[in-house]
C-alpha cells in the first residue's frame, strides 16, 4: 500500500493501544496454564495472530472476539508431531516458542519471512547443539527436536533478551532446576522484566540475583484473567505527531507501567531543548521515531543502537536513508548515529517504508508537517492495524495513491 500523506496539524486525544510485547507474554502464558484464562485488551495485530495461530498449532484452544481471548491450555503430550507453526515476521513468536517445542519432543518447524530467519539464533542452536537436540533451518524454516534439559545455560545479554525469555517460560515445566546466567551487558532488560511480571502472575517463581536467574523445576502455571496494558512504544510514535505544536495526548497508559520505552517523554524534552546523547540500549524501538525528531529539531548523538540492524529492517540504514530524502545530515558510526540540524522539505522522491512498522510510522510523522508519499505503508499492520485510521482521528490526512 502506497500513502500520501498532506502537511496537517495533528492534534485531540487518543486511546493508546494495547501493548503487543505484553499481549505476546500474556498468551503464551496463559497457553501454558491447566485450564481456561481470559485476556483482554489484545489487539489483532499481525504479530499476535502469529503468536494465536502458533499456539492453536500446538493444540491450544483459542476463542478470539473483540479484543478478547478465552484460553484452554495446551497438554505437551498430545501436541501432533510434525507441527507446522506459522510465525510469519514475528521474532518474538519465534524465539518465545522455541523452547516450549524442545519440551514436547515432537519434531517441530516453524515457518516465517526471509528476513524472520536472517535474525540472530545462534543462542538456541548452540543449546541445541551442546545438548544433542535436532536444530535445522534454512531461509524460510526452522525444525527442532528433542527434550531440553534443566540445568545451568550461559546466555549473552547484549543479543536479545527474548531468548533469555524464551528459556523462563519453559524452564519452569522441567523435573529439574535451573539456573541462567546473564552474560553482561544485559541490554532490553525491561522486557526481561515484563516476562518475569507475567510469570508472577501465572504462580510461576523466578529467583533474581543481579545476572543469575533462579528458576525451580515442577511448576505448574495457573490461569490468568489479565487486561493487557497500554503500549508506551506506540504512543510515542503518536505523541510525536504533536512534538511540535503538544496538541497530541494519549490516554490510557499506566505510568507505574515497567515498559522500558516508558522514558520516550523524558526524550522528547530533552530534544526540544538541544541536541541531547540518548542511550537507546533498553529501548531500541524508539531508535526511529527519535532519529526523525531530531532531525527535524536539533539533532542529537545516539548510542548503544547496534540491535537496530538486527529489527524488522537494518533500522540505521533504513532510517539514514529515508531521512535525507527530506534533507537531513547524519553521521554512523559503530554503535553511534549522530544526526545534525537541517532545514528539511518536501521529500525529493517518494518514501519507502523497508518492511518495516517502525519505518512507516516514523516517516509519517515527517511528512505530516513536511509532506511525503509512503510505499509499504501496509507494514504498520505487524503491531498497529488501525495506525492510519489513528491518524485521520488527529486531522492528520491521507490518502492511497494507486503503486507505479
Amino acid at each position: 500500500m502506497t500513502v500520501e500523506i498532506l502537511p496537517s496539524l495533528a492534534k485531540g486525544t487518543v486511546n493508546a493501544p494495547a501493548s503487543k510485547s505484553m499481549a505476546h507474554r500474556t498468551l503464551i502464558s496463559a497457553a501454558l496454564a491447566q485450564g481456561v484464562s481470559t485476556v483482554w485488551n489484545v489487539t489483532p495485530s499481525a504479530d499476535l495472530l502469529a503468536t494465536m495461530d502458533c499456539l492453536k498449532a500446538l493444540g491450544v484452544g483459542i476463542d478470539y472476539n473483540s479484543q478478547s481471548a478465552v484460553i484452554t491450555g495446551m497438554r505437551f503430550n498430545c501436541i501432533p508431531n510434525g507441527s507446522v507453526l506459522p510465525c510469519r515476521e514475528s521474532g518474538s513468536t519465534l524465539r518465545f516458542l522455541i523452547p516450549l517445542a524442545l519440551i514436547s519432543e515432537k519434531e517441530i518447524s516453524f515457518t516465517g519471512s526471509h528476513r524472520l530467519f536472517d535474525r540472530p539464533l545462534g543462542v538456541y542452536e548452540e543449546i541445541c547443539r551442546d545438548q544433542g537436540l535436532l536444530f535445522r533451518h534454512d531461509e524460510n524454516r526452522l525444525t527442532v527436536r528433542g527434550r531440553l534439559s534443566s540445568g545451568k545455560y550461559s546466555i549473552p545479554g547484549n543479543v536479545s533478551s527474548q531468548f533469555i525469555s524464551g528459556l523462563c517460560f519453559a524452564l519452569p515445566l522441567l523435573d529439574g532446576d535451573s539456573e541462567i546466567e546473564i552474560l553482561p551487558p544485559l541490554e532490553s532488560a525491561p522486557y526481561l522484566e515484563m516476562t518475569l511480571q507475567i510469570l508472577s502472575q501465572c504462580g510461576i517463581r523466578v529467583y533474581r540475583e543481579h545476572n543469575r536467574l533462579m528458576i525451580p523445576g515442577g511448576q505448574r502455571f495457573s490461569p490468568l484473567a489479565y487486561r493487557v496494558e497500554g503500549d508506551w512504544t506506540n504512543a510515542a510514535y503518536l505523541e510525536a505527531l504533536g512534538f511540535e505544536s503538544g496538541a497530541v495526548r494519549i490516554a490510557g497508559l499506566d505510568n507505574d507501567s515497567i515498559q522500558g520505552d516508558r522514558i520516550y517523554p523524558e526524550f522528547f524534552k530533552s530534544l526540544r531543548e538541544n541536541a541531547p546523547v540518548l542511550d537507546l540500549s533498553d529501548c531500541p524501538d524508539l531508535g526511529p521515531v527519535l532519529f526523525a525528531l531530531a532531525a527535524a529539531q536539533h539533532g542529537g548523538v545516539f548510542t548503544g543502537i547496534k540491535r537496530l540492524r538486527l529489527k524488522e529492517s537494518d533500522r540505521i540504514t533504513a532510517m539514514a536513508e529515508e531521512l535525507r530524502k527530506f534533507g537531513a545530515e547524519l553521521k554512523i558510526d559503530a554503535d553511534t548515529v549522530t544526526i545534525f540540524p537541517a532545514s528539511l522539505h518536501e521529500p525529493d522522491c517518494v518514501l519507502w517504508g523497508h518492511g518495516d512498522h517502525r519505518i512507516v510510522m516514523a516517516l509519517s510523522i515527517l511528512a505530516s508537517v513536511r509532506g511525503g508519499t509512503i510505499r509499504g505503508a501496509d507494514a504498520v499492520n505487524k503491531s498497529f492495524p488501525g495506525y492510519f485510521d489513528t491518524l485521520r482521528s488527529l486531522g492528520v490526512r491521507w490518502r492511497i495513491v494507486e503503486e507505479t
